[in-house]
C-alpha cells in the first residue's frame, strides 16, 4: 500500500498514507525514538517501524497524541505489528468538532458525557459543544430551567477538565436570538419577544421563539453567553443566532422595512459578538440567515466565524423535493422558504460567503434526529458533501451536529454511526470515504461485535422505505406527523433491514462499559421503528379496525414504558415527560379507534 490506503485497514481513522517497508517490524522491546518535525502540517505525524525500532516525528502536541494512537493500533494488530511500515498523516480540517443538542428534552448524564468524550478522543475530534437554550442552570433564571435537570456550572467545569485531558476543547454554546421559546414561554421573559403572541409557520401556530433585536435583549443574551463561557477554558464560543422565524415580522417590522432585514439581523449579531471579540474570543454563529441576505456577508469582522449548516445530502434532497406535494410547496412558499436551494448542498448554502471570499466552517449532521433509528444513507452523503466543499474552500472547522428536534427520542447509540463517519472524513476524506462503518463502530466504540451491524442495518431502513423526506424519515412521521404513502416493496425492504438489526442485536457482544445499555437502547429504537413500519403498512391510525387499533395501542403502551426506562440509562429525568408527551396524539387516535367498536 503506497499513498492512499485501503479502507479495510485495522486503523481508525485510516491514515492518508500507509506504506509497507522491506523486512520485519520491531521486536516488542525495541527502542522508540521521538522527535519534533517542523516540516509537518499542524497536528501531523509520521511513524517508521522496522527491525531497528520505531521512530516518530510530530509537528505539535496534538500530532504526538495522534501518533501514539496510531502506534497503539499498529502494535495491537498481529499482522501490522510484524511488518515494517511507514505512516504519514495529518488532518484535512484543523477543528473537527461535535455538537450535541442538550436542549430538546434529553440532557445527558455525566456518564453519558464521559462516553461521548471517550469516543471523540478515539475518533480524533478536538472540539465539543453542548447546544444550549434553557438547560444550563443560569443564576437568577431558575424558572426557566427548574424542571429540565440542567447542566450546572460544576458539571461544565468537570466536563471541561475531562475534555482537556483528552485533547478536546469544550466550547460554550448558547443561542442568542431564535430558538428562545423555552424562555419566552414564561411571563417574566415574554416582553423580550419579537412577537409575544406567537407566530404561524408550516400552517401551525407556535409560541414566541425569537428575541426582539434590541440593545437590551442583546445585553441579556450576552450575559448568558458570558456566564456559560466562564465555566470552560476555551476562548471560543458559539452564539447560535439561527432561524429567527419572527424577525422583521413583529416589533422590528418597521425597522426591517426601512433598513432591510439583513441589516437588522447583523446589528443584533454584532451587539452580542463584538464584546466577546473584544474579550479575545473567537465567535461562531450559524450562517443560515446569510444565505438569504448575502449583502451582509462581507461586513463580518475578523474573529466572527460563520458556520454553514446543511443536513440533507444533495441527491437525497433533490429526490425528496421532486416528490413533494404541491400543497406542501405552497406552504413553504407562504412561509418564505426557498427549499430548492437544499439540492445544491453545502456549495449552495455557502455561496454568500464564497462570493466574497469569507472563511467559514461546515456543519453536517448525523441524520439521527427525527428518525428513530437514523437516516444513514443520507447522513453519509451529507457528511461527504460537507468535507468536499469545506476542503475545497479551506474551511477552518468541520462540526458534526446531532439535534433533538421534537423530543430527542433516539438514544446516543443512534448518533454514533454519523459521528464516527464524520470524524473519519473530516480527518482525511480520501482515505476514509469508503470506511467499513459497522466494523469501525465495533472496534472503536463498542469493543466487540454486533452493535455496528445493528446500527448500520437499522440506519438503512429509512432509505430502503423509498419515501424520502427532508430532515426526517417516514418512520418518524408515522408516529408524530402526517405519514407519506409508501409501497409494499418499500415496507418489505425496510422490514428486512430492521429484522437484520434485531438479529445482530441478539448476537451483540460489546465489551465497552456501556455495552449492555447500548444494546438495550438500540433494541428499543429498533422496536419503535418496527412499530412505525406496522403503522405505515396499516395506512396510519385512521380507519384501523378496532381490534387492530387495540393491539397497536397495547404495543405502544409497552414501548412507552420501555422508552422511559431506556431514557434514564443515559439521560437525566428532566424533559422525559415532555418527550413522552409527543406520543399523545398517536395514542389518543389509537384509543379512539379501539373504542369505536363499543
Amino acid at each position: 500500500m503506497i499513498g492512499v490506503p485501503t479502507p479495510d485497514l485495522p486503523l481508525f481513522p485510516v491514515p492518508r498514507s500507509v506504506e509497507p517497508l522491506a523486512g520485519p517490524g520491531p521486536r516488542p522491546d525495541a527502542p522508540v525514538a521521538v522527535r519534533p518535525d517542523a516540516d509537518l502540517p499542524a497536528q501531523g505525524y509520521w511513524i517508521e517501524r522496522d527491525a531497528d525500532g520505531t521512530r516518530i516525528g510530530y509537528r505539535d502536541a496534538a500530532g504526538l497524541r495522534y501518533a501514539q494512537q496510531t502506534l497503539d493500533q499498529l502494535r495491537a494488530d498481529a499482522e501490522l505489528a510484524r511488518q515494517a511500515v511507514r505512516v504519514r498523516d495529518w488532518p484535512d480540517f484543523p477543528v473537527r468538532g461535535f455538537m450535541l443538542d442538550v436542549s430538546r428534552d434529553r440532557v445527558p448524564t455525566r456518564r453519558t458525557l464521559r462516553r461521548y468524550v471517550e469516543i471523540l478522543a478515539a475518533a480524533r475530534m478536538n472540539q465539543l459543544e453542548l447546544y444550549t437554550e434553557h438547560t444550563f442552570a443560569y443564576a437568577r433564571h431558575s424558572a426557566v430551567w427548574a424542571a429540565a435537570s440542567p447542566l450546572t456550572a460544576d458539571d461544565m467545569r468537570w466536563l471541561d477538565a475531562l475534555c482537556a485531558a483528552h485533547g478536546i476543547a469544550l466550547v460554550a454554546n448558547q443561542n442568542t436570538l431564535g430558538h428562545m421559546e423555552r424562555w419566552l414561554a414564561h411571563e417574566a421573559y415574554r416582553d423580550r419577544a419579537e412577537k409575544p403572541d406567537g407566530f404561524t409557520i408550516h400552517g401551525r401556530h407556535r409560541g414566541p421563539s425569537t428575541l426582539q433585536p434590541t440593545p437590551e435583549n442583546a445585553e441579556f443574551a450576552l450575559g448568558l453567553v458570558r456566564e456559560l463561557a466562564a465555566t470552560v477554558r476555551a476562548r471560543r464560543v458559539n452564539i447560535g443566532a439561527d432561524e429567527p422565524w419572527e424577525l422583521g415580522k413583529g416589533r422590528s417590522a418597521a425597522d426591517a422595512a426601512a433598513r432591510g432585514l439583513g441589516r437588522v439581523y447583523l446589528d443584533h449579531l454584532l451587539r452580542v459578538a463584538t464584546p466577546l471579540l473584544e474579550d479575545g474570543y473567537e465567535v461562531q454563529f450559524w450562517a443560515d440567515v446569510l444565505a438569504d441576505h448575502p449583502e451582509i456577508a462581507g461586513r463580518l469582522p475578523e474573529g466572527l466565524i460563520p458556520v454553514v449548516w446543511q443536513y440533507d445530502g444533495p441527491a437525497h434532497a433533490r429526490v425528496a423535493l421532486d416528490r413533494t406535494s404541491p400543497e406542501r410547496r405552497a406552504q413553504w412558499a407562504a412561509d418564505g422558504f426557498d427549499m430548492d436551494a437544499l439540492a445544491g448542498g453545502f456549495r449552495e448554502r455557502a455561496k454568500a460567503l464564497t462570493a466574497v471570499g469569507r472563511p467559514f466552517w461546515v456543519a453536517p449532521g448525523t441524520g439521527a434526529w427525527n428518525s428513530l433509528v437514523g437516516r444513514l444513507d443520507n447522513a453519509v452523503e451529507n457528511l461527504v458533501d460537507a468535507a468536499e466543499v469545506g476542503r475545497e474552500h479551506a474551511a477552518g472547522g468541520y462540526v458534526v451536529t446531532t439535534w433533538g428536534d421534537h423530543g430527542h427520542h433516539e438514544p446516543p447509540p443512534v448518533t454514533y454511526p454519523g459521528l464516527l463517519y464524520g470524524a473519519a472524513v473530516s480527518w482525511c476524506l480520501d482515505s476514509n470515504r469508503d470506511l467499513d462503518l459497522a466494523t469501525a463502530l465495533d472496534r472503536v466504540v463498542f469493543d466487540g461485535p454486533g452493535l455496528g451491524a445493528a446500527l448500520t442495518a437499522a440506519g438503512s431502513a429509512a432509505d430502503l422505505l423509498d419515501a424520502p423526506l427532508l430532515n426526517r424519515s417516514a418512520l418518524f412521521d408515522a408516529l408524530f406527523g402526517d405519514a407519506p404513502a409508501v409501497t409494499p416493496d418499500g415496507i418489505a425492504e425496510a422490514g428486512r433491514a430492521l429484522s437484520a438489526a434485531a438479529d445482530a442485536l441478539a448476537h451483540a457482544r460489546p465489551a465497552a462499559p456501556d455495552g449492555p445499555a447500548a444494546v438495550r437502547e438500540t433494541a428499543q429504537a429498533v422496536a419503535l421503528a418496527r412499530f412505525a413500519l406496522d403503522l405505515l403498512a396499516s395506512g396510519g391510525p385512521d380507519g384501523l379496525p378496532p381490534a387492530r387499533a387495540a393491539d397497536l395501542l397495547h404495543r405502544l403502551d409497552g414501548l412507552l414504558a420501555e422508552q422511559r426506562a431506556c431514557w434514564l440509562l443515559s439521560a437525566r429525568p428532566g424533559g422525559l415527560d415532555d418527550s413522552i408527551a409527543k406520543f399523545t396524539p398517536l395514542r389518543s387516535a389509537l384509543a379512539e379507534r379501539a373504542a369505536s367498536a363499543r
